[in-house]
């Protein structure tokens, strides 16, 4: 039976560990659509499952990434067929089902996504599950009232992959779009985006009280933690938040005042379970309204045998933008 490269997801003495190996079909998880990626993404969750440095693999050994686009190879339901250009993110994919750091995944029918009209496959994952979540996070601020007119729009951890897409996004949607940011030397990176602002973090005065001066309509943040708390507190009236992660801390301390007296929603991004018929039109915004103009400047190429190397970077802060696998392409 063919073998194919795939790195792998191992319970080494209590602590992740990931190595290339050599599978077959009949070694990865159950499903009805086989695919041969052509394309995978690093995201924030590949590098915690990869090191260990968070308890996020929910069964070992798994083939990592959260993200893969490809052909499908073969296909038991009727909604696919040999030759068809797809991609999957999230569900379980990466963490308990094996995912798309391999030449081949296999997955259920009901996590593909039939790759839209106007993207290749390349442009699939240089957006990923990153680019998913920000048009998913501007997807609910809109459905919360946001617009242009209201007023500002903050991103925190600015230089992030989900966030650097989140300000073109809305810099092209003619928002005014605040960066916030620890990265002194990016600041020129984030405007290049179109953010008309930079706010650098360690300058940021946090305050203590249950509502600081009201400065943003609406925020994407990726931080959490004590940003998080900060965000609520100065929110415009009836403002909104977008929260989807969580790089400065998972606790949130803050009062229900801003919720009460100011109308502020706090809105959780939850990507991976996205239910299908959204997913779909998440998608479709990214090939058309919400489709970044220069995305070819948040993103870059590694090899898949240069895959492990990327995942210190990430945990250290030093990435940005996004970070594209290139698997099998042909």
């Amino acid at each position: 039976m063919k073998k194919f490269s795939a790195y792998r997801i191992f319970d080494e003495n209590g602590k992740s560990q990931g190595r290339f190996v050599e599978l077959s079909l009949d070694d990865l998880d159950p499903g009805e659509v086989v695919i041969r990626v052509h394309y995978s993404s690093v995201n924030y969750k590949d590098a915690l499952a990869a090191t260990g440095a968070g308890k996020v693999i929910r069964r070992f050994p798994c083939v990592g990434g959260v993200d893969a686009a490809g052909v499908v190879e073969s296909s038991a339901d009727a909604r696919f067929k040999a030759g068809d250009e797809v991609l999957v993110t999230g569900y379980g994919m990466g963490v308990e089902h094996d995912g798309g750091y391999a030449e081949y995944v296999r997955v259920p029918a009901d996590w593909v996504v039939s790759l839209p009209q106007g993207l290749t496959l390349f442009d699939a994952m240089a957006l990923g599950t990153a680019g998913f979540t920000a048009a998913l996070s501007i997807h609910r601020l809109e459905q919360n009232e946001l617009s242009p007119e209201n007023g500002k729009v903050i991103v925190t951890g600015a230089t992030g992959g989900v966030a650097s897409l989140a300000i073109e996004m809305l810099a092209q949607r003619g928002y005014h779009v605040v960066a916030m940011t620890g990265k002194e030397s990016e600041h020129d990176y984030l405007k290049s985006l179109g953010a008309s602002e930079i706010l650098s973090r360690k300058d940021v005065p946090m305050g203590t009280r249950p509502l600081e001066r009201a400065q943003w309509a609406g925020a994407l943040d990726a931080v959490g933690g004590e940003t998080l708390a900060w965000l609520t507190r100065t929110m415009q009236q009836n403002g909104a938040i977008a929260s989807f992660g969580n790089a400065g801390g998972i606790e949130l301390h803050t009062t229900v005042m801003p919720f009460i007296l100011r109308g502020v929603r706090l809105i959780g991004i939850d990507s991976a379970a996205t239910p299908m018929p959204l997913r779909r039109l998440i998608w479709q915004r990214l090939a058309t309204d919400l489709r970044p103009q220069q995305l070819g400047k948040v993103v870059h190429t590694v090899p898949f045998a240069e895959l492990p190397r990327v995942f210190p970077s990430m945990l250290q802060g030093r990435a940005h933008g996004r970070t594209v696998v290139a698997i099998s392409a042909a």
